[in-house]
């Protein structure tokens, strides 16, 4: 897809789709979580990571994996891990404004 600035430049944007399957490729291919039960949904920039793994290495290295992604302003990482904080009560998000 593509929008138009003021200045009536053509320029290409990532969609929210496109974000999400750099994401599970990226994760697909990384030896620490290939194998991992990790969903990955985008909303306008934001990456929701959902699902369990079973050490707090492997839910890091998906969020991180998540933030390298062109594209991606936040994740909301709501992997259940051991020793992890619940799911649903913690939300960090560092929003980027570059895409």
């Amino acid at each position: 897809m593509y929008k138009v600035n003021l200045s009536m430049e053509i320029s290409p944007y990532k969609s929210d789709e496109s974000v999400r399957s750099a994401i599970l490729a990226k994760i697909s291919v990384d030896g620490r979580i290939a194998n991992a039960h990790v969903r990955v949904g985008v909303l306008n920039g934001i990456a929701h990571l959902v699902g369990e793994v079973d050490t707090l290495i492997k839910r890091t290295a998906a969020e991180d994996i998540a933030r390298q992604v062109k594209g991606v302003r936040g994740v909301v990482n709501r992997i259940a891990a051991p020793g992890a904080p619940s799911p649903a009560r913690e939300i960090n998000l560092d929003l980027k404004n570059d895409q």
